[in-house]
């Protein structure tokens, strides 16, 4: 999250779905990583927000879902750079999910 002059910024919102859209093979998390590096993220202020990760010369995208005290976390596979960049753009235009 953003922070200027104290009035917080959101984050990118994801488009709406498509009705041809790319279906995301989530699965659950799974510690692979001593550290994960968020290189983007959607705005938290949806139940549902994702962030674009790298680790080990990986790219993922995780999903947290959050339901009251109830918070799921999934990721899709690990590739390379270009695939995952491709994916959130995919992600973040409505034409995966």
């Amino acid at each position: 999250m953003v922070v200027v002059l104290g009035e917080e910024l959101h984050g990118r919102h994801v488009g709406a779905l498509r009705e041809r859209h790319q279906r995301i093979d989530w699965r659950p998390e799974v510690p692979r990583a001593d550290r994960i590096r968020v290189k983007e993220h959607t705005c938290c202020c949806k139940a549902t927000f994702y962030e674009l990760c790298q680790a080990g010369g990986l790219m993922f995208v995780r999903r947290t879902h959050r339901l009251g005290d109830t918070v799921v976390v999934h990721e899709s596979p690990w590739v390379r750079v270009k695939e995952a960049e491709e994916l959130w753009f995919l992600l973040l235009m409505g034409s995966a999910r």
